[in-house]
Order: structure tokens, then sequence, then C-alpha cells
């Protein structure tokens, strides 16, 4: 089998991908303490085509180096917004008519492949912190909680994973063939 070089790829550039048609998801980042780990969430959602991603709290912002360095351009693609306060961003976005929906484990959390994505919703994915996780009072205010199945001892995942298995699951359910 031979791997397809980058040419063959075809792969749209950035003032392409800045006027195409996007997923209706806005990825939320709650207070993330690892400049990296906010990298990781640019290079992902520019893979899913996100609308944007929101920086909230503590989040680094670009251009910053290790975003940067895990980005590896992404922060060109991707629309982004800051915002000090995370209440502040989902009561814009559920203005906007987004389902503000956190990844969390929570006690009436669903697990994610039962989730009823829909392809007629725009939805805000609420990702916290790596230590203490989305904070209570976003909890208090969200519509929904998803929860990633998990079946090892560590009962977490990096927050870069979450949202790569989060967005392939929507992607997998709402993307038109």
């Amino acid at each position: 089998m031979k791997k397809l070089t980058l040419r063959e790829l075809n792969r749209v550039s950035v003032e392409d991908f800045q006027v195409m048609s996007k997923s209706p998801v806005v990825l939320v980042m709650d207070n993330i303490r690892s400049a990296l780990n906010v990298g990781s969430a640019f290079r992902t959602g520019d893979a899913f085509a996100v609308e944007k991603v929101v920086l909230c709290g503590i989040t680094a912002q670009p251009p910053h180096r290790e975003i940067l360095k895990t980005a590896i351009g992404a922060t060109a693609s991707v629309t982004w917004e800051y915002h000090e306060d995370t209440l502040d961003a989902i009561e814009r976005l559920r203005n906007d008519g987004y389902q503000i929906v956190a990844v969390e484990q929570a006690v009436e959390s669903k697990s994610l492949e039962i989730f009823p994505f829909s392809e007629k919703e725009k939805y805000a994915l609420v990702f916290g912190n790596e230590v203490t996780g989305v904070a209570q009072p976003v909890m208090d205010v969200i519509d929904h909680c998803i929860e990633i199945p998990q079946f090892g001892t560590k009962h977490s995942l990096n927050i870069s994973v979450s949202i790569g298995v989060v967005l392939w699951e929507f992607i997998r359910n709402c993307k038109p063939a």
C-alpha cells in the first residue's frame, strides 16, 4: 500500500477553509492549563472544520509558542475568540442558538454513543480544566452533559483525545454521506 503524498491529499488552502461550510460546532475551552492542549484543540478543530474555538479564563491564547507547536498552523485557519468568563461565553453562544453540552463525568451525563446529536442543531462543546474538569458554575447552566465511556483504571482522557473522540462521534452521526 502506498502512502499519499501531501499533494495527493488535496487539502484546502487556509483561505478556502475560512469561507467553506463548517460543522455547526464550537469548542469551548474552560480554563485549560496546558497551551499544548489548546494547540491540539485548534488542530483537531481544523480537521473536523468546526466553526470556532472559544478560549476562556486562564486558557492560553495564540500566538503562544506551545499552542503554535501543536496547532501546526491551525490558529490561522480556525476562527477563535477569548472570553475572560466562561459563563459569559456560554450565554452568548446560547443566545446564538447553540445547545450547551459539557463533556464531563456527572450524575446525569449521557454516554457519548447514545447522545442524540442532530444535524439540525448547533452545539457548543465545553471541555474543562485538566485537573478540575468543567467548573461547577458552568455545569449549573448547561443543556446536556455527555461522557466518554471508559473501561480502564484512570477514569479520564487527555483533553486533546476527548476532543477528537467527541468530534468524531458528532461527524459520524451528523455529516451527510
